[in-house]
């Protein structure tokens, strides 16, 4: 299905939005975003969304809308840059407007963030690097990973669960700090380290 220029810009905030807040945008959310006053406008753009694919709606939750596929109108030569990630104590993410031109290097499934913060040093990871980061919802043990905590807080550190799964820890690379400990509850996985920018 192609999509009309309108609905890829839904598609666009909707992916926005989900990275760098962690949840999905309620449909006023949307209309304010593109700049529309209309929720049912709104709607209707959404809904044909999930008619071609590319989103769910989890009917009765209050942040229903999901990702189901990679955004293909995402232009292939560039990664949106999304704000800023802590790499110390975990701050809130801040949406940014800027592209970085990668030449569809590392895909059209990832953005990328701006550390801020000394807790990844261990690893070559600093502060004002700029790491690039695969969108996912589950993480693997060892993974460096972008985790939202309790819906307000992204911090980039390294994953691991307990053998029950009850608990998260998220573990700075540097000796001098110490690991976060977590209800696995309040812990929700945006996404996964794939890539790694610095300019000198």
């Amino acid at each position: 299905m192609i999509l009309t220029d309108n609905q890829r810009t839904v598609l666009n905030f909707i992916q926005r939005y989900i990275a760098t807040r962690g949840v999905s945008p309620k449909l006023q959310e949307i209309a304010e975003g593109i700049g529309i006053s209309s929720r049912g406008v709104a709607h209707r753009y959404v809904q044909a969304l999930v008619d071609a694919g590319f989103l769910s709606i989890d009917k009765g939750k209050h942040r229903g809308i999901r990702l189901l596929r990679e955004n293909p109108h995402q232009p292939e030569n560039t990664l949106p840059l999304l704000g800023k990630i802590a790499a110390g104590k975990p701050i809130e993410a801040i949406p940014g407007e800027d592209e970085i031109n990668l030449n569809d290097f590392f895909g059209r499934n990832n953005f990328a963030v701006r550390v801020q913060g000394n807790s990844m040093i261990d690893v070559g990871i600093l502060d004002g690097d700029v790491v690039v980061i695969e969108f996912r919802e589950t993480a693997s043990d060892g993974d460096i990973v972008v985790a939202l905590i309790d819906e307000e807080e992204a911090t980039l550190k390294r994953f691991k669960s307990t053998p029950q799964g009850r608990f998260i820890k998220l573990i700075p690379e540097n000796k001098d700090m110490e690991t976060m400990v977590y209800e696995a509850s309040r812990v929700r996985i945006q996404g996964v380290l794939v890539g790694q920018l610095r300019k000198y």
